[in-house]
């Protein structure tokens, strides 16, 4: 079935400026133009828009959805699981959060006690799932299921204390690194501080670190798509920034 760009509008919950976007950006051109010159987009199109709006829901930015689509090895159908995957996991995350919610007011009605570490479970649990999501398939692949796992269960084990440590460094991260990628010198004494940092970040979740496994967590950043959207949205060409930093800094 083909549709006019009002019509796949209006069926996919978007706008047509919408539309007219993601085709100048050539992320999603229609079909082609009919004799009165109208947008005609089909089968192939609309596929591709499912996709995007899959994306788009988890958060990854234009630039890097119109990368992965645009890619060799680009499959639909490994591309759905991993959507159903993501979104199977935000409603587990959205789950423990409600009952999180709901067991701090039967705490604060006196009808239970509620420890610290239940508080954060919650947070804990979307953290360990968000970063399994972003990273663990490559982690995994580089480092082994029990090193990961491991991992997991130090992040799951962390203290209220550790955790706004670990909340207050993320935010230090990003905005230190946001500064120094604006002065463009990796081997600045900013961006040396950003590595020191991210170094520091990566040992809430691993056991040990070593400065051959930091060049490769950063390599992985540049290397995978949704690692560098990530870090797009710091700043677009930051993981290659914090690559090269973090090369200078091993050092």
């Amino acid at each position: 079935m083909e549709y006019t760009i009002n019509k796949l509008a209006k069926l996919a919950g978007v706008s047509t400026r919408t539309l007219r976007y993601y085709d100048e950006f050539e992320l999603l051109s229609p079909g082609r133009i009919s004799s009165k010159g109208y947008r005609i987009y089909g089968q192939k199109e609309i596929d591709r828009l499912q996709q995007i709006l899959f994306y788009r829901a988890l958060g990854v930015p234009l630039k890097a959805i119109k990368n992965i689509l645009s890619s060799e090895n680009f499959d639909e159908q490994v591309a759905l699981e991993s959507h159903l995957s993501a979104l199977l996991a935000k409603r587990e995350q959205l789950d423990l959060l409600i009952a999180n919610v709901g067991k701090s007011i039967r705490a604060m009605k006196g009808e239970i006690i509620m420890s610290d570490q239940e508080k954060f479970e919650g947070f804990l649990k979307k953290l360990v799932d968000d970063n399994e999501r972003q990273h663990g398939k490559e982690a995994r692949g580089k480092f082994g299921d029990e090193i990961v796992d491991r991992s997991n269960a130090k992040v799951m084990g962390i203290s209220k204390e550790k955790y706004a440590e670990l909340d207050a460094l993320t935010v230090e991260l990003t905005e230190t690194l946001k500064t120094a990628f604006k002065q463009g010198d990796p081997a600045s004494e900013l961006a040396q501080k950003a590595c020191e940092l991210h170094k520091k970040w990566l040992c809430f979740f691993w056991e040990d670190y070593s400065k051959e496994a930091h060049i490769g967590i950063t390599q992985m950043y540049v290397d995978d798509p949704r690692f560098t959207a990530y870090y797009d949205k710091i700043a677009v060409g930051c993981a290659v920034f914090l690559r090269d930093a973090v090369l200078i800094y091993c050092k």
